[in-house]
């Protein structure tokens, strides 16, 4: 299979190279600076007609997007905030347009977040469950969503990667709390009561190639573990993990003022369920909280 994609620099983008490649699929990188490679095609997404071929897209059996800026930035800085959003929107609206516009449509994995849902309590969210509230990351991914419209009105498949944060040593926010676990200041944010949707690298990557794969599998899909964790069983699971104890607890009123509008991310609960990926018969390889925490801390 041919893949053309977008983001392909960053962590979660060169780990899904690596596994296309060993697949034998081809790649296309689409970046914004001078190309480096026959395997790279620039574009710029914010332009008129972005400087893509119609040619590149119809020859892709599959577009994936996972550009846009960190998620991980300053809570408190407007311009942050504004390229968060904008910088998903703008490359997930030229890319569906572009697929819209030919005649043979790949399919479109479309990168959003499991932030979609909102903060939702105890209540098990698979696929099917609505957004709610209006919190930053929330707001962001709806947008985000939306932005794909055009090549789901065009009759293409359309998958949207409801990606949770991937636990891997080598990226945050696994990169920085494993200094302060070791230092013995890990804890739970406050009462650790909220659900914290994982996912491992490895099981992020199968389940994206997955997607692609299974013409079945349309829609959202939460790339999430099946047996959804609280911050709490994460927390034991790191510090078991590390031998080290997990003490300091961090309380709501503390982290709201410094998290700011990302404070939501850390104290809000997302039970997400991963029902999409189960149902088409997808099998984690790191199920579970303490499976996925171990292959997070020897991965690399």
């Amino acid at each position: 299979m041919h893949f053309l994609i977008a983001g392909s620099s960053g962590f979660l983008g060169t780990r899904l190279r690596e596994e296309l490649a060993r697949r034998e699929h081809t790649v296309t990188r689409l970046v914004r600076g001078e190309p480096s490679g026959p395997d790279q095609q620039q574009w710029d997404p914010y332009a008129d007609r972005a400087g893509l071929d119609a040619g590149l897209v119809a020859a892709a059996d599959v577009v994936v997007n996972l550009a846009g800026a960190p998620t991980f930035g300053n809570p408190h800085s407007q311009k942050w905030k504004r390229e968060l959003e904008e910088s998903r929107v703008a490359t997930t609206g030229t890319l569906a347009r572009a697929i819209a516009e030919v005649e043979d449509r790949p399919v479109f994995l479309a990168g959003n977040g499991i932030s979609y849902y909102g903060d939702r309590g105890d209540e098990v969210l698979d696929e099917s469950a609505d957004s709610a509230g209006d919190h930053l990351l929330t707001h962001v991914s709806r947008v985000w969503q939306e932005a794909a419209e055009p090549a789901e009105r065009s009759g293409a498949r359309v998958v949207y990667l409801r990606t949770s944060p991937v636990l891997d040593r080598r990226s945050a926010p696994l990169s920085l709390l494993v200094p302060l676990f070791k230092a013995g200041l890990g804890g739970p944010l406050g009462s650790g009561e909220q659900y914290f949707p994982t996912i491992s690298t490895e099981d992020w990557v199968g389940a994206v190639v997955h997607c692609a794969e299974h013409d079945e599998v349309s829609g959202p899909v939460n790339l999430s573990l099946p047996e959804p964790a609280t911050n709490d069983e994460f927390t034991k699971a790191l510090a078991k993990a590390l031998s080290r104890p997990a003490l300091v607890k961090l309380p709501s009123f503390l982290i709201r003022p410094a998290a700011g509008d990302l404070a939501p991310e850390l104290l809000g609960s997302v039970r997400a369920v991963p029902a999409a990926l189960l149902d088409s018969g997808y099998s984690f390889a790191h199920p579970d909280i303490t499976d996925t925490v171990a292959a997070a801390l020897a991965a690399g």
